[in-house]
């Protein structure tokens, strides 16, 4: 990487926003964007919300973009359109942008200036399977399970299984997916192994107890109905949907594995955003918008419910979509519980593209095999520094301010892309994005160090 431009970058993604907002007043009423016919892709999922709402609430036309959306017929298919310049961008897995740019699958060099929400995720289990969970699960005083849920429960069954010579199978929809790492991490958390990628084995169920394997995320409930699945993980609204046909039990959200972590990202090609600057900016402002929009009352997420629910977006029961999307959760059919940050979309800085996020998807694609060996910590940091464009997104949010349409106090003013460190999570392990390497030492299961699989 060339260290001018990365010294650029990072003087750029820590300036104050004053400052960027005076540098670019002159370009903020009308940038004069490069290409404005687009098309964008997206997997019917609840957190694809950010594309629908800047369409259907004008915020692309405002910037002078005319956009069509497009659903995918799973993240492989989308990943490989943008790449070959079918699709101009789309809504993608955090994991995709990254895995790419390090050669893992299909290499290309993947970019993203907007993190679309947070958290959104869950992981639901077969009745049969959740009644023998119950089983080593305390109750509160009304009868009901007491929440977080550990993987410590389902240990027993998949033993049970393994003793039988049964294996337990699970779902998750990509390899590189959040959801792939966030079901491992729940296992892992609760003595379950689940499993290691190789260069020779990429199947990811390598010394496996729990069997993990690829589901796309609208077929995951009849998945589990048809009994080929014993559980899995997934976006919303896919879990709802397992509580209303009566056909599975969500028994934790990612929430609650990892409080307010970043989930999906928008993303396009680097030579799009090279050839195409004013246009990936102008399309970063639509979203930001789109994401302000979603955050700023109930009665937005009403709305969107509704727009969501329109077959050419998720196409799934307004109710369905509603039960997750507005402030609540049902775990077994009829405990419907309080959760106003299962869905977020611009609190928290959730849209900002935080270097740590990213670092922290390349330490679990270590720590499960994914990267086979050992990198320094610098390597993460590069690595993070050339997918995610804080830099872009500063100049947007400089953009929006100007125009009227955002406040400073929106942005995280200064940063230097990192979060603090933070330990929000169900084993209570601590995560420094800024110490890699450290953080992977810290787990029994899981490779660290010089750890390979043979």
């Amino acid at each position: 990487m060339n260290v001018f431009h990365s010294l650029r970058r990072l003087m750029i993604a820590a300036a104050p926003l004053a400052v960027i907002a005076t540098v670019s007043a002159a370009n903020a009423e009308m940038l004069d964007v490069e290409k404005d016919e687009l098309k964008f892709g997206f997997i019917k999922l609840t957190d694809m919300a950010p594309l629908a709402i800047a369409k259907e609430k004008g915020f692309f036309e405002d910037e002078g973009l005319y956009v069509t959306l497009e659903p995918q017929a799973n993240w492989k298919v989308l990943l490989d359109r943008v790449i070959d310049g079918e699709l101009d961008g789309a809504h993608m897995l955090a994991g995709q942008p990254l895995a790419a740019t390090i050669g893992y699958g299909t290499k290309a060099h993947i970019v993203t200036p907007f993190s679309m929400d947070l958290n959104g995720n869950g992981i639901t289990v077969s009745n049969a399977v959740w009644a023998e969970m119950k089983k080593n699960i305390k109750m509160d005083a009304d009868g009901k399970p007491e929440h977080p849920i550990s993987a410590a429960a389902l240990k027993p069954v998949v033993d049970k299984y393994k003793s039988e010579g049964k294996p337990f199978n699970m779902g998750m929809v990509f390899p590189v997916s959040t959801h792939n790492y966030e079901l491992r991490y729940w296992l892992a958390a609760g003595g379950i192994n689940p499993g290691f990628y190789s260069p020779d084995d990429t199947s990811g169920q390598i010394k496996a107890d729990a069997l993990l394997s690829v589901t796309p995320p609208p077929q995951m409930p009849s998945t589990l109905e048809a009994g080929t699945i014993y559980g899995y993980c997934v976006g919303e609204p896919w879990n709802q949907a397992a509580v209303f046909k009566g056909i599975g039990v969500p028994v934790i959200t990612d929430y609650e594995i990892w409080k307010d972590n970043p989930e999906k990202v928008f993303g396009m090609t680097d030579e799009f955003v090279e050839t195409n600057p004013n246009t990936a900016i102008a399309i970063t402002k639509a979203l930001i918008r789109a994401g302000k929009w979603l955050d700023e009352s109930v009665e937005n997420r009403k709305e969107a419910v509704e727009i969501l629910s329109r077959p050419e977006y998720v196409g799934a029961d307004a109710e369905v979509i509603a039960n997750s999307m507005t402030g609540t959760f049902e775990y077994e059919k009829g405990d419907k519980r309080d959760l106003p940050d299962f869905n977020v979309f611009f609190r928290y800085y959730a849209t900002y593209p935080f270097y740590s996020d990213a670092i922290w998807y390349l330490t679990q694609m270590r720590r499960w095999g994914q990267i086979a060996e050992a990198k320094p910590d610098q390597w993460y940091f590069d690595t993070a520094a050339d997918v995610y464009k804080p830099d872009l997104y500063m100049k947007a949010a400089a953009s929006l301010i100007d125009d009227g349409n955002a406040a400073a106090e929106d942005f995280p003013d200064g940063t230097d892309g990192y979060k603090p460190a933070t330990s929000a999570f169900i084993d209570g392990k601590t995560y420094d994005g800024k110490k890699p390497n450290e953080y992977l030492t810290q787990f029994d299961i899981g490779l660290k160090g010089e750890d390979v699989i043979n």
